[in-house]
């Protein structure tokens, strides 16, 4: 038996983004926005998103010129640096995650959180100008702005996209309204997760090697 469904891998990128395109209400975001916008609803199967995204002015602009300066993006989980692709554009920036550090396991144990929340002070020597891509643990989105409130240097984006039903929401509210002000990209509520935090990022890598992007070529 021999199904009838498109198998052509192009073919295939081309339709889904034709797709996302056209059911996604991408009215009222900039250009690069647009670009974010549509890689997220690729990402997730949901165009529903697109309008539910909530951009600090400038943030996306400032994440990928961080990317073509050759800055590090800081992830919360395996999942969502295994999902960075800097690589297909034309990109070789580091991609860290610092959850299976034993000083982060010690630090869990000893504060009573997550390992993806004890990592984040192990940050401090890569955050500056990064851009952080948070796509699992709500904790982690906390423990980000209680650092930077606390003096910790300020990435250039924060990708806020944890997902769940236990401070999800809330810890993308924390991002959104935090003083200092932190530049972020969030999807308010419990939707997100570790793909989506990934196409963010992967997004902003795109427009950081597009010559007409952010700042010019490369």
């Amino acid at each position: 038996m021999r199904l009838d469904y498109l198998r052509e891998p192009e073919a295939i990128y081309r339709r889904s983004f034709e797709t996302a395109r056209r059911e996604a209400d991408l009215s009222g975001l900039a250009p690069e926005e647009a670009a974010v916008a549509l890689r997220l609803v690729h990402a997730c199967g949901m165009p529903e998103v697109a309008a539910a995204l909530r951009f600090a002015p400038g943030a996306v602009r400032r994440g990928a010129a961080a990317l073509r300066a050759g800055a590090p993006v800081l992830c919360d989980c395996r999942m969502a640096a295994a999902g960075v692709s800097l690589r297909a554009a034309g990109l070789d920036n580091p991609v860290l995650c610092r959850i299976d550090d034993p000083e982060a396991a010690a630090r869990a144990r000893a504060e009573g959180t997550t390992r993806s929340a004890a990592q984040i002070p192990l940050w401090r020597p890569f955050l500056d100008g990064a851009v952080v891509a948070i796509g699992n643990a709500p904790t982690a989105l906390f423990r980000l702005v209680e650092e930077i409130a606390a003096g910790a240097p300020m990435p250039a984006v924060v990708l806020g996209f944890p997902v769940g039903f236990v401070g999800a929401a809330e810890s993308k509210q924390a991002v959104a309204e935090a003083d200092p002000p932190v530049p972020h990209v969030v999807l308010p509520g419990r939707r997100g997760g570790s793909a989506m935090a990934a196409a963010a990022a992967n997004a902003l890598a795109r427009l950081a090697a597009d010559a007409d992007g952010p700042g010019g070529g490369r």
